[in-house]
């Protein structure tokens, strides 16, 4: 493990990281084409975190500088009659980028999704996201070929 690695620590969020998450998750929905809005944002995890419909992670430096989050979602397969989880949200700061922040909060995901007892993770990305698509194959992540993905909005 590097050193820079060494210092992130990576850890369930809570009612207390909202501020932090909220400006994470705000450059999430930006990087993804989204207008900046942190009370939307806000209002948006404080509802995940009211509800426990999803579980959070985030990642700080030594210095408690939060540096990325993920979000995963319970879900299940029917085919395998069991729970799988949706890593639906996983970003970094800018700044924090290449120091191993996304590596170390896939495998924290992976861990506690396992221990809540989830056979498989699942996620997407863009096409073009060559970057997280490199991470992921590093990870030991398989593309889901086979299958189509369609959506419709409501």
């Amino acid at each position: 493990m590097s050193e820079a690695a060494a210092r992130i620590l990576v850890r369930s969020a809570g009612m207390d990281d909202l501020p932090a998450l909220a400006a994470l998750f705000d450059g999430y929905r930006v990087f993804y084409g989204q207008p900046s809005d942190p009370t939307r944002a806000a209002a948006f995890l404080r509802q995940r975190l009211e509800r426990g419909d999803s579980h959070l992670l985030l990642a700080v430096d030594a210095q408690g500088n939060a540096l990325g989050f993920t979000q995963l979602y319970p879900l299940f397969t029917s085919v395998g009659t069991a729970p799988i989880e949706l890593l639906n949200d996983l970003f970094v700061a800018p700044q924090a980028r290449g120091r191993g922040v996304g590596r170390a909060l896939l495998r924290r995901a992976a861990e506690d999704a396992r221990k809540r007892g989830a056979v498989r993770l699942e996620l997407q990305t863009t096409v073009d996201n060559a970057t997280a698509q490199a991470l992921y194959a590093s990870e030991g992540w398989a593309r889901a070929d086979g299958f189509i993905g369609f959506s419709k909005g409501l």
